[in-house]
């Protein structure tokens, strides 16, 4: 089927690692692509993904900025250590990540997930941030918004872990691959935009790589905990970056796909108005996944606001 090394034809130097000091003090192996020369730009994916996220962003801001794109630990090609995470552990590894491939404030572009750790990184580390773009961030999350992120939560992690080790995936991977692909369905518009590469690449960390479905389960665990405290009004790490907006001081974009099924517009607006210094621009006829669903419209949307911002800086 698709057996060509994903990041060896994105890449120049393909798939490279670096290793950083992860939130428990240990080090973890980090797998990264970049392409391009100018201000460091990166990519942050979303849970339950990796850097193939981004495959129709790349080239585009690659034309501008030196563009960094990386797996998340757990995910990916990344490391995936057997031992339990700490809650909310992306937002200092996401710091150490920017610290240890550029020495100067970075620009970042964060998709879902990945969005709420940019924003929770940039309220703690301001230094490290000059730029930011936030798509469809789970800002005032009600629920985890799908049910296979549900089923995944709420099953023991030692049962998910002995599928992992069983490698059961691998085992039954169309069946795998049909899941994900009929999943897919809620997060864009247009179905057909669905191709059997997409879904390969997608799913082919959990279906070659031991231990993916255990660390995406476990991160689905603490986010369901994250969202059942905020929505009973009980320390959490979501209403921690709330009550925080007004320290991430670098210039913001938010972008929303006006048909994302899972968090609504009204969500983008409502933070537009909280988070100083920012615009929104709604996207239309965009779902959740907006790199993929719309990429030609994040892209430009991107490198217009990025455009501004420098002109801005200059007057």
């Amino acid at each position: 089927m698709f057996r060509s090394d994903w990041w060896q034809e994105t890449f120049p130097k393909g798939r490279q690692t670096i290793t950083i000091t992860d939130a428990w003090g240990y080090p973890a192996r980090i797998a990264y692509g970049e392409k391009g020369t100018g201000k460091p730009l990166f990519l942050v994916h979303g849970v339950a993904s990796w850097s193939y996220r981004w495959r129709h962003s790349i080239n585009a801001l690659s034309q501008q900025f030196r563009v960094i794109c990386f797996d998340a630990k757990g995910g990916g090609f990344s490391e995936k250590p057997s031992y339990e995470e700490k809650p909310g552990h992306q937002v200092v590894e996401l710091a150490r990540i920017i610290q240890a491939l550029c020495d100067e404030p970075a620009i970042v572009v964060a998709e879902s997930l990945g969005a709420l750790v940019a924003m929770a990184a940039a309220e703690e580390y301001p230094e490290l941030f000059a730029r930011l773009v936030l798509i469809n961030v789970p800002i005032f999350p009600q629920k985890l918004p799908f049910w296979g992120m549900q089923l995944l939560a709420d099953v023991p992690l030692d049962l998910i872990r002995i599928v992992d080790n069983l490698r059961l995936a691998q085992l039954f991977a169309p069946l795998v691959r049909e899941v994900v692909a009929l999943g897919r369905g809620e997060i864009v518009v247009d179905p057909t935009q669905i191709t059997a590469e997409d879904v390969y690449w997608i799913t082919y960390p959990y279906i070659e790589m031991q231990n993916t479905l255990t660390k995406t389960s476990e991160n689905f665990q603490h986010a369901a905990r994250e969202i059942k405290r905020l929505v009973d009004n009980e320390p959490n790490l979501i209403r921690k970056v709330q009550d925080n907006l007004s320290a991430i001081a670098c210039p913001t974009l938010i972008l929303w796909g006006d048909q994302d099924k899972w968090f609504p517009v009204s969500d983008g607006e409502k933070l537009q108005t909280r988070l100083p210094n920012s615009k929104l621009k709604v996207i239309p006829n965009c779902g959740h996944d907006a790199a993929a669903n719309s990429p030609d419209a994040v892209n430009a949307a991107i490198i217009e606001f990025l455009d501004d911002t420098d002109k801005a800086k200059l007057g």
